[in-house]
Order: structure tokens, then C-alpha cells, then sequence
């Protein structure tokens, strides 16, 4: 079953470009992981959220330890107002099965 993640990363203001820049060198690596079916970067006024989705727990695992995120930190270390407040979310299917879930 899928898993959806939902990261929510706040950028120091002085440097929010380069937490952008670091997160879309970053996503084309990810896009590649096995069982990553979503991995989509939104932003608004003071946050990006980062909305994911895998192929399973075993997928996500894999990811939160891989290549792509281990060569991102150093790029946004000390750029953050702290670490990702990361949100593991499960389904609950309701409706139109194409448009209530992810």
C-alpha cells in the first residue's frame, strides 16, 4: 500500500532561494529512487512543503536514507529555521477512488 509524506521545511529568509535551489537539484535524483510515485515541492509566503508518495514503508525507508537526501543536507544546513516536520500519512479511500486519495 502507499505511503504519503508530507514535509513541511521553513527557510531562514536570507536563504529561502538557496533551500529552493538545493531541493530542485535534488528532486531529479529522487524521481529516480525505486517506488517513489510522487516527490513534488510547493511553496507559500514562509514554507515549502515537500508532498511525497512511495510505493510502500520499505520504499520510504530506503529513500530517508539515501544518496539524494545524505547529499542535500550539507546544502541546506544552517539555512533552516530547524529540521523537516515530516508527516507519515496512510489513506483512508472515500469516494471517487481516482480523486480521493493520492
Amino acid at each position: 500500500m502507499s505511503v504519503v509524506v508530507v514535509a513541511t521545511i521553513i527557510p531562514l529568509p536570507e536563504h529561502r532561494d538557496a533551500v529552493i535551489a538545493a531541493f530542485t537539484e535534488t528532486i531529479p535524483a529522487v524521481h529516480s529512487e525505486d517506488g517513489c510515485e510522487l516527490y513534488a515541492l510547493h511553496q507559500n509566503d514562509d514554507r515549502l512543503i515537500m508532498v511525497e508518495k512511495w510505493a510502500s514503508g520499505e520504499a520510504l525507508r530506503t529513500h530517508s536514507k539515501g544518496a539524494a537526501l545524505a547529499a542535500m543536507s550539507p546544502k541546506i544546513a544552517g539555512k533552516t529555521a530547524g529540521p523537516a516536520d515530516v508527516v507519515v500519512l496512510h489513506a483512508v479511500p472515500a469516494g471517487d477512488q481516482a480523486k480521493g486519495q493520492l
